[in-house]
């Protein structure tokens, strides 16, 4: 069996936490190899493929392997026991919309899907409790990594100030050129542009001048620092997916119709 070839993160010895490159898989074209997303054109016999050899690496069944459909909000679902006595197709529905995704059952592979948005890790050792959150800038601009602690703290009593976190592989400053709009939505939610925004010259299609360009690791560090975790305890993954498009997927650089990142945790 072809066998993912995975970042990982070193969060605890209780979790297993990574990301998936693009390599190790069944999937072709941009979508190649490994890509386990459902929602981005790729072959369903592959994606099948792909998710048996993610499951088999990690010793789970395949129904323990879940990702939510991101639709760039900040709602956040809860993977309990009630969920899990959920028929697929209940599932399914239930973790439609959501961006954010948290668990205290061990054996339960949470994570998100990524191909320039932010991938976000939470890990509470004290109460054994993961999350996997996907901040595209629309999710950004609605703090859901803040939210995402906060749903922790409320639901399983977690403490900010025991989180690790990661901050997987995503666009960097230099790459994330963006329009005026863009700009406007961040500065009009509070955020303090003169730290996470700067111009450069264009240096995507034919435009010339200079264009916003925003750190989109940086604006979601600094809302998990907000929410109480110990800036010394949030990790990043210094890859930028646009520049290293090769060994993690670009939708920027592949197009939509290429396969995305499973960035996941797991509660051994």
């Amino acid at each position: 069996m072809t066998q993912p070839l995975l970042t990982h993160y070193q969060l605890g010895s209780d979790v297993v936490a990574f990301s998936s490159t693009r390599h190790g898989g069944y999937s072709q074209g941009h979508y190649a190899a490994f890509n386990i997303n459902n929602y981005c054109g790729d072959s369903p016999v592959a994606i099948q493929k792909n998710r048996e050899a993610l499951c088999h690496l990690l010793g789970i069944e395949d129904n323990r392997l879940l990702m939510p459909h991101q639709v760039h909000r900040a709602e956040v679902a809860y993977i309990n026991t009630s969920f899990l006595d959920l028929t697929p197709e209940e599932q399914k529905e239930k973790l439609e919309g959501i961006d954010a995704i948290i668990t205290n059952i061990p054996g339960i592979c949470i994570g998100v899907s990524t191909a320039d948005c932010i991938p976000i890790l939470l890990y509470d050792p004290q109460h054994g409790v993961v999350a996997a959150v996907h901040a595209g800038w629309r999710g950004t601009v609605q703090r859901i990594a803040k939210k995402a602690v906060e749903a922790m703290m409320t639901t399983y009593g977690s403490s900010p100030a025991d989180l690790m976190a990661q901050i997987g592989p995503g666009i960097s400053l230099q790459s994330f050129e963006v329009g005026q709009e863009v700009y406007d939505a961040f500065a009009a939610e509070g955020f303090c542009m003169e730290a996470i925004a700067c111009l450069m010259p264009a240096n995507q299609g034919t435009e010339c001048g200079e264009k916003w360009h925003i750190d989109l690791p940086l604006c979601n560090r600094q809302q998990l620092v907000e929410a109480g975790v110990i800036n010394e305890q949030i990790h990043t993954l210094p890859i930028c997916t646009y520049e290293h498009h090769d060994d993690y997927f670009s939708a920027r650089r592949l197009g939509i119709h290429s396969g995305r990142i499973f960035t996941g945790i797991m509660l051994k």
